[in-house]
Parts: C-alpha cells; structure tokens; sequence
C-alpha cells in the first residue's frame, strides 16, 4: 500500500501527533531548530538560558550538520542540511523534550523502541527519519530562510542552534508512534523470517559483524 503523505506544521497539535502511523510521509511547515550534543550540553548541563520560546515558535528538533554560513553583514547562507545519526544524542533527550516541549525530534538511523517507549511516550513525541542517504540537498530545498543562529561563537557552525523558516521541508518518515513501536524494528522483523531460506547453503559468515555477532538476523538493512 502507498504511503500516506502528510503535511505537518512544526508545533503540531497532540490530535496531529496521534494521528500519524508508522512509515507515512511526512512534510513539515513551520519553524524548525537544529539542536544536538553542543546545545544539549549548555542548555541542559550549564543551565544556559534557551534562546527561544519553546514549544510555541517551534516543537521541531533536527539532529543535522547544516551548510551554512554567516555573511560578513550579518545575513545567512544555509543550502543543504545533512542529518545526522540520533542515537548518539538519547542520553539527553528526556530531559531535552521535557523542557523544550518537542514532540518531533527528527534525524537518522532512530533508535530502539526500548529508547522510544522510555523517552519519547512520556513526552508525547515520536522520531522522523530521513529517508536515505545524500538527502541534504534535497531538504534544502525546503528552507526558506535562516531567521536567527544562537550559540555559534560558543559551539561553532555544525553545533549552534540554527533557527529554520521551512516550507513543504522533506520527505521524512514515522519511524515512530505514540505506542512506542519502532518502524525500522517491525519491518526488519518481517525481513529476518526468511534470512535462513536466503543464506540456505551458504558457508557460515567468517568474520563476526562489528566484531560482535555473526547471526544474521543482526544485519543492518
């Protein structure tokens, strides 16, 4: 069945998030903010003021590395935005959402649902993958303006916290719900029941995956 393709405004309603299912399609509007393990730290660690009213300018946290730049006159360049691998940056997000109010915290690869029903059911919030790889161009095509940058002297480019005015920004997908299911979890599940009729008659794996498992259930799709 085709996925549904969704348009959503980045401080969404609570109906907005309960409404979306796993692997639908989703388009943001709104006002969107880069936050990741520089912000987490000074915000959250060193108690430094947020720079913005969350969550009524913005519910929308991307874990990216922007392409961007300050103009000598004080103006913004940002073209492509690449996301970036959000496990990295669990340890913080309860207490991230708890006091930015974020309900869509957006990047790549996801996390367990372990992580999900731990961190993101409490808060109301559910996770947007990007879909695939080499996308930042493509996202950035839905940017249309930089409204401010809050932290740069402090974190530098790739870890300041770059505030986006983004129209029609995507395609990203439910990776996942407000049950706490994990998308990537259930279909690779659907994928590892026939991992042994597939590998029938091969010779066993000689090296261990990442030095740490050779079942091949284990693969990363």
């Amino acid at each position: 069945m085709k996925p549904r393709q969704i348009t959503l405004s980045t401080t969404p309603t609570d109906e907005d998030i309960a409404a979306l299912r796993l692997g639908d399609i989703v388009y943001l509007d709104g006002l969107m903010y880069t936050a990741r393990e520089g912000v987490y730290m000074r915000a959250l660690e060193k108690q430094a003021n947020i720079p913005m009213e969350l969550p009524s300018q913005s519910a929308a946290n991307f874990h990216c590395s922007p392409a961007a730049r300050i103009n000598e006159d004080g103006t913004y360049e940002m073209g492509a935005v690449t996301a970036t691998a959000s496990f990295r940056f669990a340890k913080w997000l309860p207490e991230w959402m708890a006091k930015s109010g974020a309900k869509l915290i957006i990047g790549k690869g996801g996390m367990s649902s372990k992580d999900y029903k731990s961190y993101f059911v409490p808060n109301g919030a559910v996770y947007l993958s990007t879909v695939g790889y080499g996308t930042g161009a493509l996202l950035g095509r839905g940017i249309e303006n930089v409204e401010a940058v809050h932290w740069v002297d402090e974190l530098g480019l790739a870890q300041a916290m770059w505030v986006i005015r983004c129209k029609k920004m995507g395609p990203f997908i439910v990776a996942s719900n407000l049950k706490g299911e994990c998308l990537f979890e259930r279909e690779n599940a659907k994928i590892a029941e026939n991992i042994d009729r597939v590998y029938e008659g091969t010779k066993p794996a000689t090296l261990k995956r990442y030095g740490e498992t050779d079942n091949r259930s284990d693969e990363v799709i």
